[in-house]
């Protein structure tokens, strides 16, 4: 490889960059956008507890996990860091170049010609201008082809490789020296979700059955960015969403919070008279919402909205750690995974450093909670024999990856593997994710594995949006 940059690349350049190559890495130069997030269904007057797998079963229509699987195709894995990435499928009819399969995905690319050939600066708003191309120094696009068993770096650029066969992964990762990948496995149970999720979309309105569980959709179809798989999904889900917006957002703060991050992760617009998390402030209480799981929500839709947070909602949830660690939803429940993993994303996401004592307690009460299988309960119990779910394992892993913790790493590895394990575990062969072992297929447990597979916790993307215009 270094010898290849050596005949194409200028001398100052080649010096620069054989440094780095000399490492077995191969410099892609493409920055990849920062995916959308999307809201979840507002909470019920009781204990946001594990979904009843009969009342949120999929629809009968018929399952797409690869639409037009005759057409040959290749898989684009775009990772942003150790654990954030999303997934394309580009279909094609003749070899392409992993260069031209890139700009085929949907995805925004700034490239750069340079007597060498041509380099990919950004990927939406990752990376660097096209007029200062290497403005990343020793941080880059490791550009790769997952072989079967790891990620080979190419021996040549982006412009001049060549993929022919059909079902190949290409992967571009933004860091510096070793990198580390996400395993193929979770890429394809991610992108194969996602398909199934889009056969589960009532084609008349682009509902999913209700606000609630549309909202939980959007949440799932903006972790993968606004273009999600297929492309559809998003335009009828975000048009059913907004029309249906001003109602949803007055059940609270946590509705308002949730459709904030879901709307901004698909790159809508905002629908006139939807209130925002910001106008559930209480000036008496000092924060958007006196218990913590509408609190968490209210904050995470602030952020993403781009709305002014005050310092006094951020401190107020802090507050609510209880002394053993973690969170509970409202007082009197109890500490849950869920709300303390909830807790986690928004107190880090509004600047809190991840050494912070409530986060590391925080931490320390999931790494407790987490059975053998890898997985989460909702509550562990008494006894601590509550079986793992995958709602609750998805939000733990969220919570990992916003305190920059490794999922596959100590002490998140337990017998039977870790949680990323544990939510391939129960996808079936179609794409759909069961709630707990040995049950069908259940909407909103694919609903919220999809952003913990793709690895972004929320929110996904921070945007003020404009108004939508009137219809």
């Amino acid at each position: 490889m270094v010898t290849w940059l050596h005949q194409h690349l200028t001398a100052a350049r080649a010096a620069a960059l054989a440094a780095l190559l000399l490492s077995g890495l191969l410099l892609a130069l493409a920055a990849c956008s920062a995916p959308p997030a999307v809201p979840v269904a507002a909470p019920s007057p009781t204990p946001p507890a594990a979904p009843d797998p009969a009342a949120a079963t999929p629809s009968d229509q018929p399952h797409a996990m690869i639409p037009h699987a005759v057409i040959p195709h290749a898989m684009i894995w775009v990772q942003a860091d150790d654990a954030r990435g999303q997934v394309r499928r580009v279909d094609f009819t003749a070899p392409i170049s992993g260069l031209a399969l890139l700009q085929q995905s949907g995805l925004s690319v700034t490239t750069a010609s340079f007597p060498w050939g041509t380099a990919v600066c950004a990927i939406g708003d990752v990376g660097c201008p096209a007029e200062e191309c290497f403005c990343g120094g020793d941080t880059f696009w490791n550009y790769a082809a997952w072989d079967g068993a790891a990620w080979q770096s190419y021996p040549v650029g982006a412009d001049q490789s060549v993929i022919t066969q059909t079902g190949a992964l290409e992967g571009w990762r933004w860091g510096a020296g070793e990198v580390t990948w996400a395993d193929a496995a979770r890429v394809h149970a991610a992108h194969a979700a996602l398909n199934w999720l889009a056969a589960q979309q009532n084609p008349a309105d682009g509902s999913f059955g209700g606000m609630s569980a549309s909202v939980e959709s959007l949440l799932a179809a903006g972790a993968n960015g606004a273009d999600a798989v297929p492309p559809a999904l998003v335009d009828a889900l975000v048009d059913y969403v907004t029309a249906n917006a001003v109602d949803y957002s007055r059940g609270g703060v946590a509705a308002a919070g949730k459709l904030a991050v879901g709307l901004v992760a698909a790159g809508a617009c905002w629908p006139g008279d939807t209130l925002t998390p910001s106008a559930y402030y209480s000036p008496t209480l000092g924060a958007l919402a006196a218990d913590a799981g509408p609190l968490a929500w209210g904050i995470l839709g602030a952020l993403a909205l781009d709305e002014p947070m005050p310092a006094e909602s951020v401190a107020y949830l802090r507050g609510l750690a209880l002394p053993d660690g973690g969170w509970e939803w409202s007082p009197g429940w109890g500490r849950d995974t869920n709300s303390t993993g909830l807790a986690i994303q928004a107190l880090i996401a509004a600047g809190t450093p991840a050494d912070d004592p409530a986060i590391v307690s925080g931490l320390a009460y999931l790494a407790e909670a987490q059975t053998d299988s890898g997985g989460f309960p909702y509550d562990p119990g008494p006894d601590g024999t509550a079986p793992a779910d995958i709602n609750s394992t998805a939000y733990a892993v969220q919570a990992m990856i916003a305190a920059g913790q490794d999922p596959t790493a100590a002490p998140w590895q337990q017998a039977a593997g870790g949680p990323w394990a544990f939510l391939l575990a129960l996808q079936d062969d179609q794409g759909g994710v069961a709630w707990q072992p040995g049950q069908p297929a259940n909407l909103m447990a694919a609903q919220q594995a999809i952003p913990a597979l793709l690895g972004q916790p929320y929110p996904v993307r921070r945007a003020a949006l404009p108004v939508c215009e009137a219809q």
